[in-house]
């Protein structure tokens, strides 16, 4: 492995830095970013920030430069993430649109479809969410029941998604739906570019144990897509699907260096803390406890520079990214659930009356969705045994 950077590579990271010193939220790099996303202003705020970074030329680095990209490297891509993820960014709103439905469009949709929809994914004009999961169809999303049909150049869909991230903020969906049943169950699916901004879509919020709102179900009532909406063809959807998923999955990057801050963070507050009237980091316990964390987040951020340096040998990500999203998701919690568990019954308070920073509670909360989003731990280990290890299929699939 080679952990250097070429002085293009560097020349690329100063120039972010400076864009983003110049453009960020007034105070933000001073530490003031409260976002209250309940607030009416918090879409406003997010849409904004996205039409700066397009502007900017940021907001989607590794597209080509003929949909407005950079054509960056993969390299330009880690050391962006490792920027943002440094300054603490505001959240992307229209990742779904730039990560996942836009370069799936670039590979697999119709010229139309892509001079009506990327420009405005990029600008953020049109937000987008994915509706994949159905509360019978999760992880197997060869379960979907709800149903789309044909009726003259309409398509009449009906059923539910659930877990549906920025779903009360999207203005279109990504949405999976069964055309036909067929022997095989991968058959018989086809893929539509949903309005949500029709009578026959209702969204209801899901609140979450920190109690704010990122996902939501989303019920489909006669709902309407035209034969223009379907991507790729009628009842093969699946090829559709897996190329999705697997653009989902190449953003596992950010979420190793965010668990890396994440653990120099606990750090630090392990040596501001104090235990028995001493700094809890001079504690023997704790200093176990943080040598080990420390052991397994760096073994995680090795083990993501393996997987990367394979990847830029063979020109495309293979199997070993259910390494790396299996690791960050099940440590991230693990180094949350120390960082409260170092505040004693203290860390029971919420929010404004913890003695700590009060994001540790707030994310540790949310972390529990990280082993469930982007395929569950589950069936990380189902494709590491089978695709890495080799090992046979589990009997019942």
């Amino acid at each position: 492995m080679d952990f250097s950077f070429t002085e293009k590579e560097e020349a690329f990271r100063q120039e972010l830095r400076t864009w983003l010193e110049d453009n960020l939220p007034s105070g933000w790099l001073e530490g003031e970013r409260a976002l209250d996303k309940a607030s009416d202003e918090y879409p406003a705020f997010l849409r904004n920030w996205q039409k700066k970074l397009y502007e900017g030329g940021w907001a989607a680095i590794a597209w080509p430069k003929e949909y407005g990209g950079r054509n960056a490297t993969l390299m330009e891509e880690i050391i962006y993430q490792q920027e943002m993820v440094r300054v603490q960014a505001p959240p992307l709103i229209n990742y779904v649109g730039i990560h996942m439905v836009a370069p799936t469009l670039m590979q697999i949709g119709t010229e139309e479809q892509k001079k009506k929809y990327i420009e405005k994914i990029l600008t953020g004009e049109e937000v987008w969410c994915q509706g994949y999961s159905e509360p019978n169809a999760g992880s197997d999303l060869t379960a979907i029941q709800t149903t789309a049909v044909k009726d003259g150049d309409r398509w009449i869909l009906n059923g539910q998604k659930v877990w549906t991230s920025y779903g009360h903020l999207a203005d279109r969906c990504f949405v999976l739906a069964r055309t036909s049943n067929q022997e095989k169950r991968h058959k018989g699916i086809t893929v539509f570019l949903l309005d949500m901004h029709q009578s026959g879509v209702e969204t209801r919020p899901i609140i979450q144990m920190d109690g704010e709102h990122d996902f939501n179900e989303v019920y489909l009532n006669d709902a309407v897509a035209y034969d223009a909406d379907i991507v790729g063809e009628v009842d093969e959807g699946w090829r559709v699907t897996i190329a999705l998923l697997m653009h989902e999955r190449t953003g596992i990057g950010g979420q190793v260096f965010t668990l890396e801050k994440q653990f120099n963070d606990l750090a630090d507050s392990a040596r501001q803390l104090r235990i028995d009237g001493k700094p809890a980091f001079k504690d023997p316990f704790v200093r176990q406890k943080m040598v080990e964390l420390y052991s397994k987040t760096r073994g995680s951020l090795l083990n993501y520079y393996r997987n990367l340096t394979k990847t830029l040998k063979n020109g495309h990500p293979g199997p070993e990214g259910s390494m790396d999203k299996l690791m960050v998701s099940e440590l991230t919690q693990e180094v949350l659930s120390y960082a409260v568990s170092l505040q004693g019954h203290q860390g029971m308070l919420w929010k404004k009356d913890a003695i700590m920073d009060p994001s540790w509670q707030d994310t540790y909360l949310y972390s529990f969705g990280m082993t469930i989003g982007g395929g569950t731990s589950e069936v990380q280990k189902n494709t590491i045994g089978e695709r890495i290890l080799g090992l046979p299929k589990d009997l019942g699939r």
